[in-house]
């Protein structure tokens, strides 16, 4: 066990899990170009069926990542009778908290549990989709990028809406409608927008911005039938946070994960009283959180139902796709690596040093971009 956690610990094992990771991201969004571009025009349906597993093999190295080398549990609360007869077996449309540097990543965690994560999409922005390999794999999988312009987003959101409504398989779409993570210096500015427009006051979330929700609605209203109410909570006093490097150290979090299903036709059809509802679905999240914060428990302090919790058993796939791809990539990479740097040459050494350095550098900041510190500005631009 002691090795292990030195081996976990090993900046040479961060690197080679960072030139695998990648470069398999590579290969699998030219394999993605491809077929986008030579299968999809004349056979949609079967160019998505297959990316589906392109999608997974990639998405699945960061589940192995929370499940497999740090050991995270992740605790679910979802009515057992629902979980079986409609999790994973249906479109749904996710509104998630946005509170935490891994929230996403603990989606996809339950998302690989009821075998929809290849098909798991978001809401991003547009700049996201020249980011390789990440952004690449996301463009050809049809996430819906915006502008943050709402007059071309409004078609934008139309367009990708209907294609997502017209996949084979079950896809779930993530908004997540705070915009961006939560920080004090942006919970500050939502508060002042939030007194403003004469909107309920959350502690512990950002005033929701229901413009994409409502122009969504209005598109998938009878094609979608659920949306999915997710909370996630992390312990307030745990001695480890949870981060992504804490994860590429191989330290366990534990997440708890509280979901629930919302008939699509209960939702009203009025723009202003949909925006309205979802103003007080956040009223209700604002409580969960408050009430596990002070208590450990979702349920104690908030008045929503109890719905007791389980865990699931790992998923082997994630496992075995995160070592094939470190043979596959590792193997003639390590091999031409090593060639250059024992090659006695300055230059070849130089150009072996320099390639590491990349993927190190990949590495840090792909990292960042999960901080919560580096999310979008909120409050400098007009929220609505």
């Amino acid at each position: 066990m002691l090795y292990l956690n030195i081996l976990k610990q090993s900046t040479i094992v961060h690197l080679c899990f960072a030139i695998s990771y990648f470069t398999s991201g590579i290969l699998l969004s030219f394999i993605q170009a491809v077929l986008f571009f030579g299968l999809k025009p004349f056979n949609k349906r079967l160019f998505r069926k297959i990316n589906y597993y392109l999608s997974y093999s990639f998405y699945c190295q960061l589940v192995f990542m929370s499940e497999w080398w740090s050991g995270t549990k992740l605790s679910i609360y979802v009515k057992k009778d629902e979980y079986d007869k409609y999790y994973g077996k249906e479109h749904g449309y996710l509104i998630m908290n946005h509170s935490y540097e891994v929230d996403w990543l603990m989606g996809w965690h339950f998302c690989d549990g009821i075998q929809v994560l290849g098909n798991c999409k978001a809401y991003a922005k547009k700049s996201i989709k020249y980011l390789p390999p990440i952004g690449w794999i996301w463009k050809f999988s049809e996430f819906v990028f915006l502008e943050r312009s709402f007059e071309k987003d409004k078609e934008i959101i139309k367009e990708q809406i209907s294609e997502i409504c017209d996949y084979p398989d079950p896809v779930w779409l993530l908004l997540t409608p705070e915009g961006t993570r939560f920080t004090k210096t942006k919970h500050e500015a939502s508060l002042k927008f939030a007194k403003e427009k004469n909107l309920p006051l959350l502690k512990h979330h950002l005033t929701p911005r229901t413009r994409g929700f409502t122009t969504s609605l209005q598109y998938f209203r009878g094609k979608i039938p659920a949306i999915y109410n997710i909370q996630l909570a992390f312990e307030k006093d745990s001695k480890v946070p949870p981060t992504l490097t804490t994860m590429l150290y191989g330290k366990p979090v534990h997440a708890h994960l509280y979901i629930e299903r919302i008939p699509v036709e209960s939702i009203p059809e009025d723009e202003a009283e949909a925006a309205k509802w979802l103003h007080d679905i956040f009223v209700i999240k604002d409580k969960m959180q408050d009430s596990f914060l002070n208590t450990g428990d979702f349920f104690l302090e908030s008045g929503v139902e109890r719905v007791e919790s389980f865990q699931r058993p790992n998923r082997i796939y994630s496992l075995l796709n995160t070592l094939g791809w470190a043979v596959v990539t590792l193997t003639p990479m390590l091999y031409y690596l090593l060639g250059l740097l024992f090659s006695g040459k300055l230059l070849y050494f130089s150009i072996g040093g320099a390639i590491l350095l990349a993927f190190y550098i990949l590495l840090q900041k792909s990292i960042g971009m999960s901080k919560i510190s580096q999310g979008s500005s909120y409050g400098t631009e007009k929220t609505k």
